[in-house]
Parts: C-alpha cells; structure tokens; sequence
C-alpha cells in the first residue's frame, strides 16, 4: 500500500504531518527552531523532493535526514553560488548526485525562512 504525502509538507499524511485537511497553509507557524546539523550533507547542499522542492540539510523541521535516500530523491553536495536564491522555472536546479533526473523549481518555505 502507498503512502499519500501532503503537496505542502511532503510528510505522510496521518503520519507527521500537520497540515490542515482543506490543503490551507496552517493559520500559525511552529516557532523556528536552531537549524540541525546533518552528517550525510553538507549544510549548503541543495536536496531536491520528488515533488520539486528544494530544502536545505536541517533548515526545517518537516525533514529528517533519514528520509532523504535516493532514488526518492536527488542532491547538490555543493551548489554553484546564488543557485539557491535563482531557483525557479525557469533556472532549476538539477540534481548531480542521488537521482539526478530530479530538479526543483521552488524553495522549501521553512528552508527559505532559515536561510534566507
């Protein structure tokens, strides 16, 4: 049986995730908490989701570093600079390590709030 992940988190659903049913934004957001250091990447790699989403190692809570395996998913071990603020559709990032038929096309909101 599949798991159904949420389109905002990409947590599963019953099971992490705390997204309202509706697939609004939630009305609060959790207190930010001190980024986490990974081991497996380095701090200014770029993960890239299966839904095209690009996170930073540790930069939100919604993510642990266990469940960031390929072939799920991709990596940029080390981004060329200002990749990450260039994100978009039309300059993703493309993975080169992990499943590197993955590219996203927008930033992780809780990333982006980390890290700017």
């Amino acid at each position: 049986m599949r798991q159904k992940c949420c389109d905002r988190c990409e947590l599963v659903i019953g099971l992490g995730c705390t997204c309202p049913p509706d697939g609004a934004a939630p009305t609060t957001r959790p207190i930010a908490s001190p980024r986490q250091e990974w081991r497996s990447f380095p701090a200014d790699a770029i993960l890239i989701s299966p839904r095209r989403y690009a996170h930073r190692p540790g930069a939100c809570a919604h993510l642990s570093e266990e469940l960031v395996t390929a072939p799920r998913w991709g990596w940029i071990p080390a981004p060329p600079a200002g990749l990450w603020d260039r994100l978009s559709t039309s300059c993703p990032a493309k993975a080169t390590e992990g499943n590197t038929d993955r590219q996203a096309i927008r930033r992780c909101e809780d990333c982006q709030a980390t890290v700017g």
